[in-house]
């Protein structure tokens, strides 16, 4: 710090020594210096109290940034733990979603296969419904045609039996003939006798199936040739003589008891 000027420090240095009894003592003769100390005592307690309030402020500011800061961290922390836990249960709905749409798309596709394989029956179904239809009605008609013709036939063949019993009776007297129930409808066992001079009484038959129009020998007694007996059916199915016939099957079982 400068020293002050002081005018009476010149004066008194330049000034001739007085004498020695009235001399001062050289600590009076020192001059007086003034440094100011109090003026620096109090201008650093003042600099001393704007520091302290300085740092205190400092200080105080820097725990507020740092609670700050902290608070800042820990609200940074949630957030981040809520927006996991948030995206966490975002992911989840996702994968129900997308498993939800996944079965949805199995459960329609399924649904459509069913709906295709229900159709296809759907129409098989009317197809063969037509068909049967179409058979039942043709079924129908046969029978129908069939009934006819049985009737017709039963007439015709009424008609025949009426014209053909006085016949028939002289048949069976001349051929030794009797006529049996085969044991089957439809069918007749024609027996003869008299037909070995060795045995009168040994007897031949033959069965025939009059179901159908065209009648047939299903069996005989003694065996005879195939043949014969398919020529004389023939010959009654064309010509409905029943007496021709019955002799020519006496004659094939006469033949084949030789």
């Amino acid at each position: 710090m400068a020293t002050l000027f002081e005018p009476s420090l010149t004066s008194s240095i330049i000034r001739p020594p007085l004498s020695s009894a009235s001399a001062p003592s050289m600590a009076d003769t020192l001059p007086t210096i003034n440094f100011g100390f109090d003026d620096l005592r109090e201008r650093m307690s003042r600099f001393t109290d704007r520091f302290d309030n300085f740092i205190a402020k400092g200080r105080k500011r820097v725990l507020e940034e740092r609670n700050q800061f902290h608070i800042n961290v820990a609200e940074l922390h949630e957030d981040q733990r809520l927006k996991k836990l948030a995206l966490e249960t975002l992911t989840h709905q996702t994968s129900t979603h997308t498993n939800t749409l996944r079965k949805e798309a199995a459960e329609l596709s399924d649904l459509h296969a069913s709906i295709a394989t229900l159709t296809t029956q759907r129409n098989n179904f009317s197809h063969h419904r037509t068909t049967l239809l179409s058979s039942i009605a043709a079924t129908q008609s046969q029978i129908s045609q069939r009934l006819a013709g049985q009737s017709q036939h039963a007439s015709a063949l009424d008609a025949q039996s009426r014209l053909n019993m006085p016949e028939l009776e002289f048949w069976t007297d001349y051929l030794c003939m009797r006529i049996e129930g085969a044991g089957v409808e439809d069918r007749l066992k024609f027996v003869f006798s008299h037909l070995d001079e060795r045995d009168w009484e040994r007897e031949g038959w033959f069965e025939l199936d009059t179901a159908r129009r065209d009648y047939a020998v299903v069996g005989t007694r003694p065996k005879v040739e195939a043949e014969g007996v398919e020529g004389w059916v023939e010959r009654l199915n064309e010509s409905r003589d029943l007496g021709i016939f019955l002799k020519g099957m006496r004659e094939l079982l006469v033949e084949a008891m030789k």
